[in-house]
Order: structure tokens, then sequence, then C-alpha cells
């Protein structure tokens, strides 16, 4: 039982920032990544930066060098540092949690509630 609460979403100017975070709880384990996903009106969900489980982070091609992921892995959250934004990337961005127990075969995946970011021109 894991629930994952964004924050932080809004409108801004293109060439604003926002800073989105997500917060986790319930049965969270070691193994687990987070990260960050987003969906715009008529496009698929996309990942926008994620962490994978050996700590290494990926992003993608749209928001290298504007976006920044961090994670506080004591406190089971995850940042999105999003700078010099544009209207693309309007859309609803979603938190991520994929968590397994050493054991298990099967990982668990979580979505959050999504946090709406709107850019304007």
């Amino acid at each position: 039982q894991v629930q994952l609460v964004e924050s932080g979403g809004g409108t801004v100017q293109a060439g604003g920032s926002l800073r989105l975070s997500c917060a986790a709880s319930g049965s969270i384990y070691s193994i687990n990544a987070m990260g960050w996903y987003r969906q715009a009106p008529g496009k698929q969900r996309e990942l926008v930066a994620g962490f994978t489980v050996s700590g290494g982070t990926n992003y993608a091609d749209f928001v290298k060098g504007r976006f920044t992921i961090s994670r506080d892995n004591a406190k089971n959250t995850v940042a999105l540092q999003m700078n010099s934004l544009i209207p693309e990337d309007t859309a609803v961005y979603y938190c991520n949690l994929y968590t397994k127990s050493l054991t298990a075969t099967r990982w668990n995946n979580y979505w959050g509630q999504g946090t709406q970011v709107t850019v304007s021109s």
C-alpha cells in the first residue's frame, strides 16, 4: 500500500521555473526507482526524468539541460526542478514509483494523482 502525492504544479510564463515534489508513503522497499512522467493533451504519457534502481538518472531529450531530478531516499521524496519552461511542457505531471522486496518476483508500480503544469507563451 503505497501512496504518492505530488505538489508544486501551477501556471508560469515561458522561461519560468517550477519545482515539483512527490512524497511517497507506505510499503516502499529498498529496491525501488522513482521518476516523473507527463501527459499532454492528445499525447501518450511519457517519461520526463527518473532514477534507476542503481541510482542513476534518465532524462528525456526534450528536458535535458532544463530539468533536474533529485531524491531524498531517507524521506522517500523526489523532486523535479523545471527551468526554462516552454509551452510544450504543459501537461499533467505524474510521480511514479517501482518497488520490490529482495525476494519478490513481481515489481509493484504506483502512480500519483498528477499535478497540472501550464506554461503560457
